[in-house]
């Protein structure tokens, strides 16, 4: 059964050239996001990064689907050694001075059904993620 993805939006005060750039430079990303050791937004290319609760570590492996510079960024994401295969999308829209990013996270009914990977979960951690942490990044 298909659940609805996650969406969230946000408005940033900020252009539109540096919230992509935040999305999408490996240095700038460590700052709000995860510490990605590479990271290029092309097609095709895989990245990973640990993501972790309070007593387990996840190896988090991801592939870009779609690009479109300054508009639109698509990469799966999955976990080692668990089923289930979701996607994030990243949308910037143009908003005079400012720029609203749409998160998009669907495909998590794929997943094991355990409380790790509770939807709740996820809810939670992009929630923190866009509203707080690139929040601060952005405007800060």
């Amino acid at each position: 059964m298909k659940s609805k993805p996650i969406i969230i939006e946000r408005v940033y005060n900020a252009p539109i050239s540096k919230v992509w750039k935040a999305i999408t430079d490996k240095n700038e990303m460590k700052q709000w996001y995860f510490d990605i050791a590479e990271f290029k937004p092309e097609v095709g290319f895989k990245f990973q990064f640990i993501g972790c609760n309070e007593e387990k570590e996840f190896l988090h492996l991801c592939e870009i689907t779609e690009v479109v510079t300054e508009q639109k960024l698509t990469y799966s994401w999955r976990y080692n050694g668990f089923e289930g295969n979701s996607f994030v999308t990243f949308e910037l829209f143009e908003e005079g001075k400012n720029t609203r990013l749409k998160l998009t996270h669907r495909g998590l009914e794929s997943f094991p059904n355990k409380p790790d990977f509770a939807k709740s979960n996820f809810n939670q951690g992009w929630d923190q993620i866009i509203n707080t942490s690139l929040k601060a990044y952005l405007e800060g």
